[in-house]
């Protein structure tokens, strides 16, 4: 069931994310490059509002998952999902309003708009505010549905809703008009489905309640997994100052046109971090369980095998990404202009996404253990030290000052932080996870990426190098997989049962 519900993961998460960036020309072209800006301003926004999650999110999902692993019972489950209900409609409430309030300054004080009227743009980050709102409950409801593995519908569901948020938006834009309120007014109508769907499923799968039992909001089914969850919203906090700093300073320093290349820079790069968030996903509720049924061993083989699949598809995206940024770009977009500026910003980011990628394992060893002691003193180290370098760094050199900072301190914590974590909930694992899961996978793919980007020729032709690029990309995969300890033990045993039966 894990291998499929990864597949299912991975099946979505990769059309969502392809759709999201292939369609980017084209919302440039109808609206803009200064109204794409706004766009990623609003992404920018949807990561901050987690700030407001206080670690909720990721606690649904757990709980759900030990409920059906037999660690709790019915009945409290149901209160838990009635209490967390009440929290999340107050933040959403509260947060969307506050939001709202805000538009004025934001539209007039904050984004650098020329171009565009600010009463529009005021308009459009007042829509905004709702759809953040709506979307945060969604949160909620995707933790139920990922506790309880149903992966694949829910795979389905957000392919589904992308479609209509990426390419239904399209008539739109080329027949009626290209105006930011246009643009996120069927956004709005997109998060309402949206919301509707996840609602009506997660309560499908909720254990039925006693007869004559009543489930009024109550603060005390919250009490047991508080610690938990203040942990996690200390974590999900720092994830957001690393993340999403960088694209806050600039959204106030860059002119909105050049920040919508940024982004644009950024959200190509995030393609790397994709990779590992389908795996997250199924990866948590799985050894949660593991552990909730006492099998150890059984969880550090899901933990390493993951890690292997994970640095062999993650270094083989970042790796890529990084070689072939301006080829890629140019043949995406067709601008030889906007290629040769964001291709800096996407190698820097891509190479910090493919460590983050991998870095991310041991905080789901200790999510799985219900210990995250130590994560939250790494992360508070990590903000310490990475948000000044990060505001001083893109105050000064804008996107490519940010970049090499992220790069930088991804690069250390992975160095220097994460072999203290193994050594405290698996000691002997440090040496056999960074060499034969990590290491000799990204050094393979590496190499093999860095002679091809010298042995193949640059063409004037943008099919022919979106070929080459393709092209390179699969061969660092191959490297990458060849190198890797699981793949060739699953190879070995495919060939040994295919001599068997021809024994037979």
């Amino acid at each position: 069931m894990l291998k499929k519900n990864i597949l299912a993961n991975y099946a979505s998460q990769f059309y969502v994310t392809l759709i999201g960036i292939v369609m980017v020309p084209l919302y440039i072209k109808y609206m803009g490059a200064e109204a794409y800006g706004l766009v990623g301003f609003f992404a920018m926004l949807q990561a901050w509002f987690n700030l407001l999650d206080i670690g909720l999110t990721p606690t649904m999902a757990r709980e759900t998952a030990r409920f059906h692993g037999g660690a709790t019972d019915a009945l409290s489950y149901r209160r838990l999902v009635r209490a967390l209900e009440g929290v999340f409609l107050l933040v959403a409430l509260t947060g969307g309003l506050a939001m709202f309030a805000a538009s004025g300054y934001i539209s007039h004080g904050w984004l650098q708009a020329s171009q565009l009227p600010l009463a529009e743009v005021q308009t459009a980050v007042q829509i905004m505010a709702l759809i953040i709102a709506m979307r945060w409950m969604c949160g909620l409801y995707r933790g139920a549905i990922s506790g309880a593995e149903r992966f694949v519908w829910l795979g389905g569901y957000n392919s589904m809703i992308a479609t209509l948020r990426f390419i239904g938006v399209l008539p739109l834009l080329m027949f009626v008009g290209v105006t930011p309120t246009i643009f996120f007014s069927f956004q709005f109508g997109v998060a309402v489905i949206e919301l509707a769907g996840l609602l009506f499923y997660a309560y499908r799968l909720l254990p039925d309640i006693p007869k004559g039992q009543r489930l009024p909001w109550e603060w005390t089914p919250l009490k047991p997994v508080l610690k938990f969850s203040l942990t996690i919203a200390f974590t999900s906090s720092v994830w957001v100052l690393v993340t999403q700093t960088d694209k806050l300073v600039l959204s106030k320093i860059l002119p909105l046109a050049e920040y919508g290349y940024f982004t644009l820079a950024v959200l190509v790069a995030s393609g790397v971090m994709v990779i590992g968030g389908p795996i997250s996903s199924a990866l948590m509720p799985r050894m949660a369980k593991l552990e909730a049924e006492g099998d150890h061993a059984g969880l550090i083989h899901v933990y390493r095998q993951a890690t292997q699949l994970v640095s062999v598809i993650a270094g083989a995206a970042s790796i890529t990404l990084a070689l072939c940024a301006e080829p890629l770009l140019w043949a995406w977009a067709g601008d030889r202009d906007l290629a040769h500026q964001a291709a800096p910003v996407l190698a820097l980011y891509a190479l910090g996404n493919g460590i983050l990628a991998v870095a991310a394992f041991p905080y789901y060893l200790q999510y799985a253990k219900g210990d995250l002691r130590l994560h939250l003193i790494g992360n508070a180290v990590f903000v310490v030290l990475l948000i000044p370098a990060i505001i001083w760094a893109a105050s000064q050199y804008g996107g490519i000052g940010a970049g090499y900072v992220w790069l930088g301190m991804n690069l250390l914590s992975f160095v220097a932080w994460l072999p203290l974590v193994h050594r405290r909930f698996e000691p002997g694992l440090n040496l056999k996870w960074y060499g034969q899961d990590i290491l000799i996978i990204f050094l393979a793919a590496a190499v093999t990426g860095y002679g091809l980007s010298i042995l193949l020729p640059q063409s004037d032709s943008r099919g022919m190098q979106l070929t080459e690029v393709i092209f390179t990309g699969l061969f660092v995969l191959l490297a990458g997989a060849a190198a890797s300890s699981e793949t060739r033990a699953k190879v070995k045993d495919w060939l040994a049962r295919r001599q068997q039966r021809q024994g037979v």
